[in-house]
């Protein structure tokens, strides 16, 4: 035992795989310890290997990442699973989640985002590539997404259920700064405060609260 990430990746494009490749072999926490060029593949390796955590192109040939995705949430619960995509669309995001994906970076950020997606998955948090979550966070809240949350949890204050609905899908506080315009500490102390509100301690408490209250329901 390394007490490392250990992580399968598969992606088609042999330049994008070594840049990934060097993206995780950098980290100390995160190891390598599988790659694949298509579904196939990635379905052989990730079963003799069981991952924690192992990263699907969308698009692979022979069996697409949906596809490799949905064999794996049944055959290997334990692994979590994320997604590297060029679609941008809410329809594909919707169709990873629902196979079981947790994880959903886009390739053009992937330097930006990969990493952390990983640890975010791992400690069982979802985490969706700020990108698209812009997009359905605007789409969300003007069809009056916040009063939404706040009449669902009348004692957290609109700025606390919105802080914690962006954790919950996956921003850092530095992120959901920049997203509300205030300040790292400001966010720090709205999310403590909603948190302890709700008596929720780790991510994926946060999480599972956040769907069941309907907060991705967007999604």
């Amino acid at each position: 035992m390394t007490g490392k990430t250990r992580v399968v990746l598969s992606d088609d494009h042999p330049i994008l795989l070594a840049g990934l490749r060097n993206l995780i072999e950098a980290e100390d926490d995160l190891e390598l310890v599988g790659e694949a060029a298509n579904g196939i593949a990635a379905l052989k390796i990730i079963r003799e290997m069981r991952p924690d955590v192992a990263i699907l192109d969308i698009s692979m040939p022979e069996l697409n990442g949906i596809m490799v995705a949905r064999r794996l949430a049944e055959e290997a619960p334990s692994v979590k699973l994320m997604v590297l995509t060029l679609h941008e669309d809410r329809a594909y995001l919707k169709q990873a989640l629902d196979v079981g994906v947790r994880g959903y970076v886009l390739k053009r950020s992937a330097a930006e985002n990969l990493v952390h997606a990983i640890r975010a998955v791992v400690v069982g948090g979802l985490y969706v590539d700020p990108a698209i979550v812009g997009h359905v966070f605007d789409k969300a809240c003007a069809r009056g997404g916040r009063p939404a949350a706040k009449t669902a949890m009348p004692e957290l204050t609109e700025r606390e259920a919105e802080v914690l609905k962006l954790a919950a899908l996956g921003f850092t506080n530095k992120e959901t700064a920049r997203r509300i315009d205030v300040g790292v500490k400001s966010v720090e102390t709205y999310k403590a405060r909603g948190l302890d509100k709700l008596g929720l301690k780790t991510r994926a408490e946060l999480v599972r609260f956040a769907s069941a209250q309907g907060w991705l329901a967007d999604l």
